[in-house]
């Protein structure tokens, strides 16, 4: 799932692959605002066919938090 999440995440924030951990925090170091959030949340959607629905993703912080998330949703 981690490969997964971490493809959806270089092509929708345009950052570079080794920065994709699952400790990296979404906006601190990955540089996403609240309208990537939106456009992440979709893209992942589109590709696991898991929704995040807007609560949970207001409480998205890391990469690890989404793939918890779709881990736990799946």
């Amino acid at each position: 799932m981690f490969e997964t999440v971490k493809e959806v995440i270089i092509d929708t924030l345009s950052c570079a692959a080794e920065k994709v951990t699952m400790e990296a925090n979404l906006f601190d170091d990955l540089g996403a605002d609240s309208l990537d959030a939106v456009e992440l949340s979709l893209a992942v959607e589109e590709k696991t066919g898991i929704t995040i629905d807007e609560d949970a993703m207001a409480e998205i912080k890391t990469v690890a938090d989404i793939v918890n998330y779709l881990e736990a949703h799946k």
